[in-house]
């Protein structure tokens, strides 16, 4: 597992110049007019894009057919890949969460008070969920189409659970539920087991569309 998991990061870090080049360019044009917390966000949602890289580096070098005639399973191969999202996830919110700082800071649009490092330290977790709830959705379908078609239906891994958390905030509306900032808190600290919950069941998935194809 920790071969399969060091291939992918080893893979990634051709590209990593030229997403360092991307990151600090959305820095510059979002920070000054967005604020520091969209750029948490989309530094850990571009990362989290990268595990379809991580598919096309595989394809272009017929790595799964290799694989299957080593001592690999194919549930260590689906798994090495969520754990390898997960990495790109946490890197990008953390690396989104320095250069968004020291950004905001010089443009003094945040202040490193006890309640503004709180503040930073909640949306780089919610970062982290929601580029990994984003990216999680993205492996069945590349699993599936293929790393081309994979990066087509991205949109798609975008669309859904956004979709569904659309309808959860409209069935609460007509629940009475109102998101108070109590409330809001709540899900927020429970968005991690939420979102490793989601992982599980994309797991399942991948794991099934895998299983059945023929190398």
């Amino acid at each position: 597992m920790k071969s399969l998991i060091l291939k992918d990061l080893f893979n990634i870090g051709h590209n990593a110049k030229s997403m360092l080049f991307i990151l600090v360019v959305f820095a510059i044009a979002l920070i000054p007019f967005s604020g520091v917390e969209g750029y948490i966000f989309v530094c850990a949602i571009l990362c989290s894009m990268m595990i379809v890289t991580t598919f096309s580096f595989d394809n272009n070098s017929k790595w799964t057919r290799y694989a299957m005639i080593m001592p690999v399973s194919k549930k260590e191969l689906v798994v090495g890949k969520f754990v390898v999202l997960t990495i790109f996830c946490a890197v990008g919110s953390l690396f989104g969460l320095v250069i968004g700082s020291i950004g905001g800071f010089a443009m003094r649009k945040i202040t490193f008070d006890l309640a503004g490092i709180g503040e930073l330290l909640f949306l780089a977790l919610a970062a982290w969920v929601i580029s990994l709830i984003f990216g999680s959705m993205s492996i069945p379908l590349v699993f599936k189409f293929g790393a081309e078609k994979g990066r087509v239906l991205l949109l798609v891994s975008f669309l859904i659970p956004a979709g569904i958390c659309f309808g959860i905030y409209q069935l609460l509306a007509i629940l009475g539920v109102e998101l108070t900032d109590q409330l809001v808190f709540i899900l927020l600290c429970c968005s991690p087991l939420l979102a490793l919950a989601w992982c599980y069941v994309m797991y399942q998935i991948s794991y099934h569309i895998f299983t059945r194809q023929e190398f």
